[in-house]
């Protein structure tokens, strides 16, 4: 697939003097994939981003989004590019939801025509036509996200950046969002990156996991199951395991030595398989 996004040795200061390096691994998204970024505070996810979007200039190193250095020429890649901002009620400012959604389009020129078209189409895609005329601000947090969801998206963008999504969602909301997302991905061939602290969520949605040390670094990158298997080196990024990978780690502890499940289905599916085998076994020495 087509290389969209890569950012090499990249070096960036901020005012107080704190200074990321992201050396180590080159940070490469490619079409259509689904790359969450994992990291402790402090490692730089959201000024790893923020740099994608054009909103900080790096002092030393390479970046490049479709093919442009976002810090000098955002204007021509933004319609390419959505983001939802992890506090999303920064991010919704109109008057109404369809004012909200309607925004960029209408600021960047679109004909009043295709604005609705672009607009129903979105709205209707995540089921939230009800909230067209609502005020954003009175809006349910799993609303909100929607609402900013559907901004980012309405000019039909190749590259999708979340900074940390799942924040404040309660369990249903955030599995109908990483529900949105993978169909949004794989009906568009829309490439996500997504930073989070939601372990759990990461099997879910991933398909490429980069990590991330202190300081900016980037020492691993791999599919979940690569990355979620190397223990040291999530010790390294002071991240734990998701809970089901926990579990099956501890399990070998007793001698059960079952391949990494990191899903519920994938996890019943290998007990069963397992439990199955030892059935067959006993009835056989029986």
């Amino acid at each position: 697939m087509e290389e969209i996004v890569r950012v090499s040795n990249l070096r960036f200061t901020y005012p107080d003097g704190t200074k990321l390096h992201f050396h180590g691994l080159d940070f490469v998204v490619h079409q259509g994939e689904r790359v969450v970024i994992l990291g402790p505070n402090g490692s730089g996810k959201s000024t790893l981003l923020f740099h994608l979007i054009g909103l900080f200039m790096a002092s030393e190193g390479m970046i490049s989004v479709f093919g442009v250095d976002p810090s000098k020429d955002y204007i021509k890649i933004r319609e390419r590019i959505g983001v939802l901002l992890q506090n999303v009620e920064n991010q919704i400012i109109a008057p109404t939801v369809w004012d909200d959604i309607s925004f960029s389009p209408r600021n960047y020129g679109y004909k009043k025509e295709d604005v609705k078209r672009l607009v129903e189409d979105i709205i209707e895609k995540l089921d939230i036509s009800h909230l067209r005329d609502k005020v954003p601000h009175y809006l349910s947090g799993g609303e909100k996200t929607k609402v900013g969801l559907a901004g980012a998206l309405v000019t039909k963008p190749g590259l999708l950046i979340l900074d940390e999504p799942f924040e404040g969602l309660d369990p249903t909301c955030r599995m109908d969002l990483i529900g949105l997302l993978n169909r949004i991905s794989r009906e568009n061939e829309t490439a996500l990156i997504i930073s989070t602290h939601n372990i759990d969520t990461v099997p879910l949605i991933a398909n490429t996991v980069y990590l991330m040390a202190m300081g900016g670094e980037i020492v691993g990158r791999g599919s979940p199951k690569e990355i979620f298997t190397q223990l040291e080196l999530l010790s390294k990024c002071h991240i734990e395991p998701p809970v089901l990978g926990a579990l099956f780690f501890e399990l070998r502890k007793y001698g059960i030595n079952l391949d990494l499940s990191l899903t519920v289905e994938e996890a019943a599916c290998t007990i069963a398989n397992e439990a199955l085998l030892f059935k067959e076994k006993k009835s056989g020495l029986g």
